[in-house]
């Protein structure tokens, strides 16, 4: 039996720095107001003609990520990219950056689970690690929200709190069980899928020659739906909950945790967890305030700025949660 651990982590951000008193130029809205409601100062936005996309800049952050594995990218044996916002309706990202990183003809999966993407993604890669079937596999979280938000008031609630960005990990074989990826736990309530999703223009529900006959510039189905307040009443539920979980089937207590690294969704919800736990504020990692929510990406971008800052140390216990849209949600609990 093997566990897995991450032996690389990378980051990538857009240079496109968009500020509250920016967004407050096109829409009603001030820097008092999303600070206030969300904690967020600034996010990351691709700029027209940058040359970012979802792939380019989840395999930006992989290489950062192999590099610091110390293996050579050929050691690959799997790729998992968990994204919403992926170049292509099909195929899905994760074979582009088996292309793109010259990588040799490994297997590729795209995880579709949003704001708990990352974490799904990681729990399915240590599984495949503990089963013995590989022993190195990529992990990526990317997304390009900007392209697809409301940049108007009537969009605002929804558009000011995402940005752009990816990260990625490597997780590779450990023998020593009692270090790594020590269990995963993944959850989902889909009866409340419609409170936080994009209904258009996917092709499950409308054909496509009538998206392109109707046209419709009004047409709200294309831009993403948030019931916020219900929203948020869930995430703080289902993160305690799964936190509890994953440190109850590791007979460990709050007391134990060194690094909680939360999806970064509203800092809000992360102080609501920080006091429920009783964390101090060096015990949780919260970088929203810069970046915004960056759904699947938010988690490695995180866990890749803490470790760099050296807030994460060897034998320290390390805590990754994530809620949202599905409903979705999961926890990780690692031993650096």
């Amino acid at each position: 039996m093997y566990n897995s651990k991450i032996s690389g982590l990378g980051y990538y951000v857009p240079e496109n720095v968009v500020t509250n008193d920016e967004l407050s130029k096109v829409m009603d809205t001030s820097d008092e107001w999303i600070q206030e409601r969300t904690g967020i100062k600034e996010r990351r936005h691709v700029a027209k003609g940058d040359g970012n996309t979802t792939t380019s800049m989840g395999v930006a952050a992989a290489k950062i990520a192999i590099e610091r594995s110390g293996i050579d990218k050929d050691e690959i044996d799997f790729i998992v990219f968990a994204t919403l916002s992926p170049d292509y309706y099909f195929p899905g990202p994760g074979v582009l950056v088996q292309r793109d990183l010259g990588i040799k003809t490994v297997g590729a999966l795209d995880v579709r689970n949003q704001c708990s993407g990352f974490v799904y993604g990681i729990s399915v890669a240590d599984q495949y690690i503990k089963s013995g079937m590989y022993k190195h596999i990529l992990v990526i979280g990317s997304e390009i929200h900007s392209k697809g938000l409301d940049m108007t008031t009537r969009g605002r609630g929804v558009s000011v709190i995402f940005g752009d960005g990816a990260g990625a990990a490597v997780l590779s074989r450990e023998t020593d069980t009692s270090k790594g990826i020590l269990s995963t736990h993944l959850h989902s309530e889909g009866q409340h899928a419609e409170e936080l999703s994009l209904i258009a223009p996917g092709m499950g529900t409308r054909w496509v020659n009538e998206i392109i006959a109707d046209n419709n510039p009004n047409d709200t189905s294309y831009l993403p739906h948030m019931n916020g307040q219900f929203v948020f009443k869930n995430a703080v539920v289902r993160f305690s909950e799964v936190i509890i979980e994953g440190l109850k089937t590791n007979k460990l207590q709050a007391t134990d945790i060194n690094m909680l690294v939360p999806h970064q969704a509203n800092l809000r919800i992360s102080q609501f967890i920080q006091k429920k736990f009783g964390l101090g504020d060096d015990q949780v990692y919260n970088n929203i305030m810069n970046y915004g929510n960056t759904t699947a990406a938010s988690i490695p971008i995180a866990l890749t700025e803490a470790w760099e800052k050296g807030k994460i140390n060897t034998g320290d216990l390390v805590v990754l949660a994530a809620f949202g849209s599905g409903f979705t949600w999961g926890s990780a609990i690692i031993r650096w």
